[in-house]
């Protein structure tokens, strides 16, 4: 046993980082160095047992290698949702509500029905100004020039559609 672990010891560390580095991959943002390395680990296990033993032991450490990244990722995943590792610093568990203050985008559905005039051309955005307030608009559609007299159809969260007046 101890000599086939010493004989394998190549095969088994590069599996093994490989592995640890795709599971650190998926918790640290960034370039995908992590990611790529351990694609290359795992990579080069499969071609050093081919090259020691054949073909038929590098793809059948390939199927295996597939086979674990799929397990402790799966793991790591389910760990993540509702495990021990959902509590860890890795996992962001703060929820934004509107209750406490925090909105999306503004609601400008009280804007429907408003009149107003652009300010730029709307092709089919611009800016149109609404009793001194001045909103980023859309038209229906249709172009329409500057200093033009408009009214809000629709109001969906911040887009704000208009159409001409007249």
């Amino acid at each position: 046993m101890l000599d086939f672990l010493v004989t394998n010891l190549p095969i088994i560390i590069c599996v093994l980082a490989g592995i640890v580095l795709l599971v650190i991959e998926m918790f640290t943002p960034g370039f995908g160095v992590g990611g790529i390395s351990g694609i290359i680990c795992l990579g080069a296990s499969v071609v050093i047992l081919w090259t020691r033993t054949g073909a038929l032991a590098g793809l059948g450490l390939l199927i295996v290698n597939i086979a674990l990244i799929t397990i402790v990722i799966s793991i790591t995943l389910r760990s993540a949702s509702s495990g021990r590792l959902s509590n860890s610093p890795l996992i962001l568990n703060a929820v934004e509500r509107p209750e406490d203050g925090y909105l999306a985008s503004n609601d400008l559905s009280g804007y429907i029905g408003k009149k107003g005039r652009t300010q730029t051309a709307l092709r089919p955005s611009g800016i149109a100004d609404f009793d001194g307030a001045r909103l980023n608009v859309v038209s229906d559609g249709t172009f329409i020039l500057p200093g033009v007299d408009v009214v809000v159809e629709n109001a969906e969260g911040s887009r704000v559609v208009v159409r001409e007046l007249g």
